[in-house]
């Protein structure tokens, strides 16, 4: 089975990987139990899905782990930022072929696109020029 790569060759995330990065991203290295604790704010997660999900995130190398103290630290490879721009450059790539401004009309088109968003794109697009 051919797995989605990002751009500096580690596996593309899962949805479920990337809620478990999400927590790591915000609160900084952790352990599965705090990882699990958070996941279950938002939905009822078992510990053992989490675990599972973190060792497998950790095989891929998108983390690592710390493995010098009793409790196992779980941490990100990659920070925040440069996985979201791989992420949505495959997006753009693969939906978009690989135009912004397609992406941006789709965007500004949805309904959900508050008037206050669309004047901070006008002054992010005017501070561009």
């Amino acid at each position: 089975m051919k797995s989605n790569q990002t751009e500096n060759n580690l596996p593309e995330p899962t949805k479920a990987e990337l809620e478990i990065l999400q927590v790591l991203w915000e609160f900084g290295p952790s352990t599965v139990r705090f990882v699990n604790d958070k996941l279950n704010g938002q939905r009822e997660v078992n510990y053992t899905s989490t675990l599972k999900q973190m060792q497998i995130l950790t095989e891929k190398g998108i983390l690592k782990r710390d493995e010098s103290q009793m409790k196992h630290i779980y941490i990100p490879v990659e920070a925040e930022e440069k996985t979201k721009v791989q992420l949505l450059d495959r997006f753009v790539n693969t939906l978009y072929k690989g135009s912004a401004s397609q992406l941006m009309m789709q965007l500004l088109g949805n309904e959900k696109t508050s008037k206050q968003e669309i004047e901070e794109i006008k002054r992010l697009l005017d501070s561009m020029d």
